[in-house]
């Protein structure tokens, strides 16, 4: 860098190059995701639309477990394919030269747009299945909207409210594009905060459900989501604590790096087990399915119970 710059111009291009590498470098890593997983997609739409054309009926409850419902299709192309918007959108901010700060702010809103709408898809897939681990609680259903619902409208009003507040800035230094909020930017770590703690409490039902059916749990699909929240709640509770650190605790470019990693790695966890899923479950032919339902998923004991 040109010692004419000072020392903090010169910091927040180093950022701005950071912080374009690991976006540059999440679009390929999800490219390759994507196309390592074209051949499942394509062979679990051909199977949803041979589902739906048998005359074979299933509970509409089982939707999130067995992908052949409108409902679970719309989510689950939602969080599949709203990546690709944000990577434009976000890429372009990142290479195209000579932004405005209003320019920069509009994308960016495009973009956190994007982001919370993938967010929201992703936790809905577990939040349903957590539901089902619960045998259909109609209280454990409620508190967890009840509370997703709170998170949904925090999370846009305060980072509505911090990028309006924070103005954009570019760098100087020929060369170097992207834009980043120099100050106030640090409201940001507020949306992680409340994911952090609708993950702790999703993972907290899904524990104290696996300790009390520990015993009894004799059903492959029960594991397979018991499993999967698990996986997902921790890498939720892991990826939002790195950002509300980082929100709180690094300047320029840096205090946002790994907020849409986060959503990325959300969304491929969230369709990666959705495939999983379908494959655990693909023995079943179109007969038994006629019978299956959430409550399937239930411990026996829990079911006689009922």
């Amino acid at each position: 860098m040109d010692s004419k710059y000072s020392a903090d111009t010169v910091a927040a291009a180093r950022s701005l190059q950071i912080f374009t590498f690991i976006y540059t470098s999440m679009a390929t890593f999800w490219i390759y995701d994507y196309v390592c997983s074209i051949h499942e997609e394509v062979t679990l739409i051909i199977y949803k639309i041979n589902f739906l054309s048998s005359q074979c009926t299933v509970s509409r409850e089982y939707f999130c477990f067995i992908p052949a419902a409108t409902g679970s299709n719309f989510c689950t192309l939602l969080t599949r394919y709203v990546p690709f918007l944000l990577f434009v959108a976000h890429l372009y901010l990142n290479f195209v030269p000579d932004e405005t700060s209003n320019t920069c702010q509009i994308v960016n809103n495009i973009c956190s747009t994007f982001s919370l709408i993938s967010i929201v898809c992703s936790e809905c897939f577990f939040i349903l299945r957590t539901y089902a681990l619960w045998n259909n609680s109609k209280v454990v259903l409620v508190a967890m909207l009840s509370t997703f619902a709170a998170v949904i409208v925090g999370s846009i009003v305060a980072l509505f409210s911090a990028t309006a507040a924070a103005p954009f800035e570019t760098s100087p230094i020929p060369g170097i594009t992207g834009c980043y909020q120099s100050i106030g930017s640090v409201g940001l770590f507020v949306p992680f905060l409340l994911l952090f703690g609708l993950e702790l409490m999703l993972i907290s039902l899904t524990l104290t459900c696996a300790i009390r059916n520990w015993r009894t749990i004799d059903n492959r699909l029960y594991v397979v989501v018991l499993k999967h929240n698990v996986l997902y709640y921790a890498c939720g509770l892991f990826f939002s604590t790195v950002n509300v650190l980082t929100s709180l605790l690094l300047d320029y470019a840096y205090s946002g790096m790994f907020q849409d990693f986060q959503v990325i790695i959300h969304a491929i966890l969230a369709t990666r087990m959705h495939l999983h899923l379908w494959h655990a479950d693909r023995n079943r032919d179109c007969n038994a399915l006629d019978s299956i339902s959430l409550s399937q998923l239930a411990p026996a004991s829990h079911i006689e119970s009922a």
